[in-house]
């Protein structure tokens, strides 16, 4: 990742969204249930808005006109990506948050 990237932390979400999203461990899946690559990137770029929007962070509507980009042969976010998404963004924003009980 650049160093100087005007919006690192952006990038810095989307990237860590496709590990968690399991996006970098192909070798576990067969040919069939490999996720295609343009949904891919809408869960990663999908995990990095909502995290952006969560804590007030410029670059949503980046985040947007990625996910337009591409969605564009698609008419909407498969249900099975939304939940995997919001699960996502959960985890990693909850990964910043101290534990119960720790200070």
């Amino acid at each position: 990742m650049n160093p100087v990237a005007a919006l690192a932390h952006k990038t810095t979400f989307h990237e860590v969204a496709h590990i968690v999203l399991g996006h970098t461990t192909s070798e576990k899946l067969v040919d069939s249930e490999q996720t295609a690559r343009q949904i891919c990137e809408v869960e990663a770029e999908s995990v990095a808005l909502i995290c952006c929007e969560t804590l007030g962070l410029e670059g949503v509507d980046f985040c947007r006109g990625y996910v337009q980009h591409w969605l564009k042969t698609e008419k909407e976010i498969p249900n099975q990506s939304a939940a995997r998404i919001f699960a996502a963004a959960t985890s990693i924003l909850k990964a910043g948050t101290p534990a119960a009980g720790t200070h």
